[in-house]
């Protein structure tokens, strides 16, 4: 009878050991995921990037690239240009206010604004895309899923930019090639690491 009460105890007592450990192991591994590092070091927020003001330069291209951390979407000008907001949400035709989300790729959209238009001094179009095209190659991206032109108006020129989900994104404003400029809009593959 002893002999049982014995084993009946140490077994007992290391169930306990056993199941604590699992928890604290649980309980760290839930504790790191929720506070982990951010992917690649990126701490850019999904929230509003806006700056700089109105140009005359007009656009010229607009191109992808796939980057080991983050996806990005060139935006090429004529000459200089710094103005731009860039906010998750519906998009809209510039002149018609017609929404983008219906012809977009993507769970989530990117509104685009540029602060410069599409056209030049002579309302000529300075770029092949008409009002609702999908203007760039994002095969074999991580996070872009479309980019769709949504026109050009008084100067001010959108896209809808369509990804995989609410992920982190910045913008630049990169001078060149040349007398050009470029504003380019890097979007994450991921959170945390």
């Amino acid at each position: 009878m002893r002999i049982r009460s014995g084993l009946t105890v140490l077994v007992v007592v290391t169930a306990g050991l056993v199941a604590g450990t699992g928890t604290a192991a649980r309980t760290a591994a839930t504790a790191k995921a929720a506070t982990g590092s951010p992917y690649c070091g990126i701490t850019w927020g999904s929230g509003t990037k806006a700056a700089g003001s109105l140009s005359s330069a007009a656009l010229v291209e607009v191109r992808t690239g796939r980057h080991d951390c983050f996806d990005r979407v060139v935006f090429e000008f004529a000459g200089p240009v710094s103005g731009y907001t860039v906010t998750y949400g519906e998009t809209w035709t510039e002149g018609e206010g017609l929404p983008l989300s219906p012809y977009t790729a993507g769970d989530e959209l990117l509104r685009v604004s540029l602060q410069a238009p599409a056209y030049d001094d002579g309302h000529a179009a300075t770029v092949p895309y008409r009002v609702g095209e999908h203007t760039a190659n994002v095969l074999r991206h991580r996070t872009l899923r479309d980019v769709v032109f949504g026109g050009s108006f008084e100067g001010y020129t959108t896209f809808a930019v369509g990804v995989r989900a609410r992920l982190p994104f910045r913008v630049l404003v990169l001078a060149g090639p040349g007398s050009h400029s470029r504003i380019a809009l890097d979007v994450a593959h991921q959170w945390q690491e």
